[in-house]
C-alpha cells in the first residue's frame, strides 16, 4: 500500500488527504471552465467597484487610475493559475492588494481557492497574513468616503467570509470522499463475506457428501470386488451381494438427492425432506454393515438414545459411519468394536477400534479427508476427536461430544 493510499484510510482528524481537483488537471473539464469564468467575473466585478471608488476621488491622478486598471486586470487574469499554485498566488495577491485596492477581488477569490484546494495549516498561515495586512491598505491608500475603522472591519469580514466558505466547501468534499470510500469498503467487505459464506457452504457440502457417500460406495466396491474374484460363488451368496449392491446404490442416490437439495432454493424441491440420522439410527447402520459381511461388535450403553440432541446424535452416527467405512477399506475381515457411552450432563463418548488386518488384501485408495472432516464435525458440535494407530497395529478413534443436562 502506497503512502497516499494509506492516508486515504485515516480519519480527517488525523490527516487531511489530497482531494480530487486539488492539483491542476492536464485537461480542463466543462465544470472547470465554468468555475474559472465565474471566479474571474466575480474578481473583476469587485475590482471594478474598487476602481470606481478610486476614480471618484478627484485628487487621484489619471495615471494612477490607469495603472490600477492594468494591475487589476492582471490580478484577475492570474486567477487562472489558482489550481496550480494556490499558495503562491494567494500570497502574491495579498501583498499586491496592500498597495492596489483594485486587486482585492482577485485576492478574495485566491484565498477562497486556497481554502478549497489546500489543507488547513497553509490556509491559516496565509489567512493570518491577509488579516494582518488589512489595516495597512487604508493607511497607504485611504478612501476619503470611508473611515479607517470601517475599511478595516469590512476587509476583515470579507477575508473571513472567503476563508470560511472555502473551508466549508473542502469539508464537504472530504465528507463526500469519505462516504465514497466507506461505500466501496462496504461493498468489498460484503463481497468478501459472500465469498467466505460460499466457501464454507462448499466445504460443508463436500464434507457431508464424503461422509454420506463414502460409506455406500465402499459397500459397492467391496461386494463388486467379491463378485469379480469369486465368479463361482454359490448363487445365494451372489444374490445376497447383488442385493447389497442394489440397496447401497439406491441409498447412495437418495443421499445424493438430499445433498443436492441443499443447493436448491426454497420451493425448488418437490419432495419432502429426508429424515436426518440420529443416535437411534446407529443400530440400523451396524445391521447394514453386518449384512455387508463385516464383523461389528456394538456396545451401546446409552439408556435413552432418543433423548440425545439431534445434532449430537447425528455427529455420532457420522463418526461411526466413517470409521466403519475406513475399517472396511483398510482392515477387511477384522472385527470392529463400536462403544457408545454417556448421558445427559456427562456428554456422549463414541470409541471405534479395529485390530491390524491379518490376511493380505487389495487396498482401496483413500484421500485421508474423512478423519479431517470428523475432527471438524466434532469441533463444530462443541466436542473433540482423537484418532491414531494402536500398539498392536490397529486403529482407534475416540470422540467426546456434549449432552446438556435437562
Amino acid at each position: 500500500m502506497t503512502r497516499t493510499e494509506y492516508r486515504w484510510l485515516l480519519p480527517s482528524a488525523m490527516a487531511d488527504p489530497e482531494l480530487p481537483g486539488d492539483r491542476a488537471r492536464a485537461r480542463r473539464t466543462v465544470r472547470d471552465w465554468v468555475v474559472d469564468i465565474v471566479a474571474f467575473l466575480s474578481a473583476a466585478f469587485i475590482g471594478m467597484l474598487a476602481l470606481a471608488a478610486v476614480d471618484a476621488d478627484e485628487t487621484t491622478a489619471d495615471v494612477v487610475v490607469f495603472v490600477d486598471s492594468v494591475v487589476g486586470a492582471a490580478a484577475c487574469c492570474a486567477l487562472w493559475l489558482r489550481r496550480r499554485w494556490p499558495v503562491g498566488l494567494a500570497v502574491s495577491l495579498t501583498v499586491l492588494s496592500v498597495v492596489e485596492p483594485v486587486a482585492a477581488g482577485a485576492m478574495l477569490v485566491a484565498l477562497f481557492s486556497l481554502a478549497v484546494h489546500r489543507p488547513l495549516k497553509p490556509t491559516l498561515i496565509v489567512g493570518a497574513g491577509a488579516l494582518l495586512a488589512v489595516p495597512v491598505q487604508p493607511l497607504l491608500r485611504p478612501d476619503p468616503q470611508t473611515g479607517f475603522l470601517v475599511s478595516v472591519l469590512f476587509g476583515v469580514m470579507l477575508i473571513l467570509l472567503a476563508l470560511s466558505w472555502g473551508m466549508g466547501v473542502r469539508s464537504r468534499r472530504q465528507l463526500v470522499v469519505t462516504l465514497h470510500e466507506r461505500a466501496h469498503r462496504a461493498e468489498a467487505e460484503a463481497e468478501l463475506r459472500a465469498e467466505q459464506a460460499q466457501r464454507l457452504a462448499r466445504e460443508a457440502i463436500a464434507r457431508e457428501m464424503h461422509d454420506v457417500l463414502a460409506h455406500r460406495l465402499t459397500l459397492l466396491s467391496v461386494h463388486a470386488g467379491a463378485l469379480e474374484f469369486r465368479p463361482d460363488a454359490p448363487a445365494a451368496q451372489i444374490g445376497r451381494a447383488a442385493g447389497v449392491i442394489r440397496d447401497s446404490a439406491h441409498e447412495a442416490l437418495q443421499d445424493l438427492r438430499e445433498i443436492i437439495g441443499v443447493l436448491r432454493g426454497p420451493g425448488d424441491t418437490d419432495e419432502g425432506e429426508r429424515p436426518q440420522p440420529t443416535l437411534t439410527s446407529l443400530d440400523a447402520l451396524i445391521d447394514e454393515s453386518r449384512l455387508a459381511g463385516m464383523k461389528v461388535a456394538l456396545d451401546n450403553r446409552v439408556t435413552d438414545p432418543q433423548g440425545a440432541p439431534a445434532a449430537t446424535g447425528r455427529t455420532v452416527y457420522r463418526i461411526a459411519q466413517e470409521c466403519l467405512t475406513n475399517a472396511r477399506k483398510h482392515a477387511p475381515g477384522t472385527e470392529v468394536t463400536v462403544t457408545v457411552t454417556g448421558g445427559p450432563g456427562e456428554g456422549l463418548t463414541i470409541a471405534v477400534a479395529n485390530p491390524a488386518p491379518v490376511e493380505p488384501f487389495e487396498r482401496v485408495p483413500g484421500s485421508g479427508q474423512g478423519l479431517i472432516g470428523l475432527t471438524e464435525r466434532a469441533t463444530l458440535a462443541g466436542g473433540g476427536l482423537e484418532h491414531g494407530p494402536t500398539k498392536d497395529g490397529g486403529f482407534a478413534v475416540r470422540a467426546r461430544l456434549p449432552w446438556p443436562a435437562g
